[in-house]
């Protein structure tokens, strides 16, 4: 009686998201690439290709990532963007002046101060401004 080949408690998909709408929770599928979650360790997990489903439970947004991710090293990830070109300059070259700008307009804090946040956030605006504020 149990055994059937659904997988889903007997319920077939269609049933399943007819009874999901009557709840108010419409579910969508997201064409993606790839998707990045980085780890508060810096440890990256990197989903190439992955099936993305979105449900949106009465504004509520829920996404479902399926796949099978590779691991990165994220500190790596980072040194390889900045490049090794600028390791002579001056540590603040890496850091582009618009971002600076965006920082200090946004938190009222001076460049030197908004040049520091980024460079202590490794250029993550939202980080720096969070740390200014």
């Amino acid at each position: 009686m149990f055994g059937g080949g659904g997988g889903g408690g007997g319920l077939d998909p269609r049933k399943m998201q007819q009874m999901m709408k009557q709840m108010g929770i419409d579910v969508d599928e997201l064409d993606a690439e790839e998707v990045v979650i980085t780890k508060s360790d810096g440890e990256q997990l990197v989903f190439d290709n992955p099936e993305i489903t979105v449900m949106d439970a009465r504004g509520q947004e829920t996404y479902q990532v399926v796949g099978e991710p590779e691991t990165r090293d994220a500190s790596n990830a980072s040194a390889v963007e900045s490049g090794d070109a600028d390791a002579g300059g001056d540590a603040g070259s890496a850091i582009p002046d618009d971002d600076i700008e965006i920082v200090a307009m946004r938190t009222g804090a001076s460049e030197d101060e908004a040049r520091e946040a980024l460079e202590a956030t490794d250029g993550d605006l939202a980080a720096a401004v969070e740390r200014l504020e």
